[in-house]
């Protein structure tokens, strides 16, 4: 594995825990504040103008198939925030909110703000705390339930598949120890999920024809735990976050601990490593003109930074090739 330090620029500050960046066509990035509790528009001046209040936790966004922006909001983490790497206030979260209620997916309309909430349970089980979202060429959308830590118990985590419309939901994958970022193939074959805890990245073959509703994952028997295959794991101690795809089918995790991002091939083989300036970098997507700009929230000190990235990357749209 190639060992790499990430040259970045930082294009805004000042964000409250920022997740979830969205690429999008004018040149601006969307992210979320989970403490924060807003979907944001960062311009490329480094500008931002809050788009929604969303409240509870919004995790993880992605545009859906009727351009609106569609965010998994966890309900809400507790916070710390303490003086670390020579800055203050450096922001931490740690088990529930105080008044979490649930967690759940909301859909907001990007031109006026108006926020809808879709889903909150599934076959009458509360969705506990939803972390990362994508979306296939058919519309629909597939995303994480990352669970929620309290006290001594820790939920298992989930992979719910749904429609845009809210019209129906099921569970995909069950169980998984803290899923957090989730991602397609470039030819829409395969869903990879990342762990946080345990540091690992699983893979599943999606089955049935490319249309609305009617994909599955396909499953293997025991002893894996929830149907998938474990196609990599992170080094030493670190935590996965979220992840995107590169246009190759190369699959970068946001790595937590070390801080950077964690470069797979689609065969499990890990190609770099590319270390980034503090321990939660949390998020990456690609944009730009040639899709080589890689976005990357580093959510303590509250920065999206910028990454001239040496291959290309896919979109996080649902218009997908």
């Amino acid at each position: 594995m190639e060992l790499r330090k990430l040259e970045y620029r930082v294009v805004t500050d000042g964000l409250i825990f920022p997740e979830g960046p969205i690429a999008m066509a004018d040149g601006s990035v969307l992210v979320v504040e989970i403490k924060g509790a807003r979907l944001i528009r960062v311009q490329p001046d480094g500008t931002k103008q809050v788009v929604a209040h969303l409240g509870g936790g919004p995790n993880g966004a992605a545009i859906g198939p009727d351009g609106a922006c569609y965010v998994a909001n966890n309900g809400g983490f507790h916070w710390i925030s303490e003086d670390i790497q020579g800055v203050k206030g450096y922001n931490r979260p740690h088990g529930r909110a105080a008044d979490y209620t649930g967690g759940g997916i909301q859909r907001v309309d990007l031109d006026t703000g108006e926020v809808t909430t879709l889903y909150t349970h599934c076959d009458g089980v509360q969705i506990n705390g939803p972390n990362d979202i994508v979306f296939d060429a058919a519309g629909d959308m597939w995303f994480t339930d990352h669970g929620k830590t309290y006290d001594r118990v820790m939920d298992c985590g989930v992979v719910y598949h749904a429609a845009a419309d809210g019209s129906w939901i099921r569970q995909a994958a069950f169980p998984l120890v803290t899923p957090n970022g989730c991602g397609l193939s470039p030819d829409e074959k395969t869903l990879y999920v990342s762990e946080t805890e345990t540091g690992r990245l699983w893979q599943w073959p999606i089955t049935g024809p490319k249309e609305s509703g009617k994909r599955e994952l396909g499953k293997i028997a025991w002893p894996s735990p929830n149907g998938g295959t474990m196609l990599g794991q992170a080094t030493g101690y670190q935590r996965f976050d979220s992840m995107a795809l590169e246009a190759s089918g190369n699959i970068c995790v946001a790595t937590l601990v070390t801080g950077g991002i964690t470069v797979f091939s689609p065969e499990g083989e890990k190609l770099e490593y590319w270390q980034g300036p503090e321990p939660y970098c949390t998020n990456i997507c690609f944009g730009g003109p040639d899709m080589k700009t890689a976005w990357i929230t580093v959510s303590g000190h509250g920065l999206l930074i910028a990454v001239d990235w040496p291959r290309a990357g896919l979109p996080l749209l649902h218009q997908r090739t």
